[in-house]
């Protein structure tokens, strides 16, 4: 039975991409950078995706990923790199503006408050998550949030959820994960040994080398599998 769901938040209960335009944009305005294109924009996210793909892998560090995705891009792009390190603080900040929801996000947090306990975990930076978290309501929404610049360690590490279970009143076959990313969300709970969540609205191959217990195209799935759960459990308890 489903007593507790982390939530992932970038790219599944928030639109990151929306976020990411806004703050790229508003300071490009606010270091006279010029126009960000959506073509530039394009070409940053793919960039920012390999960066956050090798802290996944353990190939990199954090601070070298915030840095290293802006020297890439604006080498690629021409635009002089003297500026990043202010350019990123100043991202960090403007990410977390606003808050944009992915369809059903909202609605599927509050129908299942009543059901199950929520938790937040994030491997976004703590000044972003903060604020989308505010900006959202998701800060009262949830039952707790743990961002891996405050836990210590990063997504699919281990060490991340066993600081997560060590934090929460649940065992982890009471558990599971939800998220987008195969390397971080999918990858991070066979790691914890819970069962995973695939949000996968453009319902992408799944590769053979993960394990995913349930493969979803909506949000709003997620109170299906916990309803299924339940009835299953309750089923296994009169037998």
């Amino acid at each position: 039975m489903i007593k507790a769901v982390l939530w992932d938040i970038d790219g599944t209960l928030l639109d990151f991409l929306k976020a990411e335009k806004y703050g790229i944009r508003t300071c490009f305005e606010k270091f006279n950078l010029g126009e960000c294109t959506d073509e530039m924009l394009a070409r940053y996210s793919e960039i920012n995706r390999k960066w956050w793909q090798r802290l996944e892998r353990n190939e990199c560090t954090k601070p070298e990923v915030l840095e290293g995705r802006f020297l890439e891009f604006f080498q690629t792009e021409g635009i002089p790199t003297d500026c990043v390190p202010q350019f990123n603080k100043s991202y960090q900040f403007h990410l977390g503006d606003h808050a944009f929801f992915c369809d059903g996000g909202e609605e599927t947090v509050k129908a299942l408050k009543e059901c199950v306990k929520q938790y937040a975990v994030t491997n976004g930076t703590a000044l972003a998550q903060d604020r989308k978290l505010e900006k959202s309501g998701l800060d009262r929404l949830l039952d707790g949030v743990f961002i891996s610049e405050r836990v210590g360690f990063e997504k699919p590490n281990k060490r991340f959820f066993d600081a997560v279970f060590a934090a929460i009143p649940f065992k982890r076959e009471e558990c599971i994960i939800v998220g987008d990313s195969l390397t971080g969300d999918i990858r991070g709970g066979m790691n914890a040994g819970i069962r995973t969540v695939f949000y996968n609205p453009e319902n992408i191959p799944l590769p053979k080398e993960y394990h995913i217990d349930y493969n979803i195209r909506a949000l709003a799935e997620v109170i299906n599998i916990i309803k299924t759960e339940e009835t299953n459990y309750g089923s296994i308890e009169n037998q």
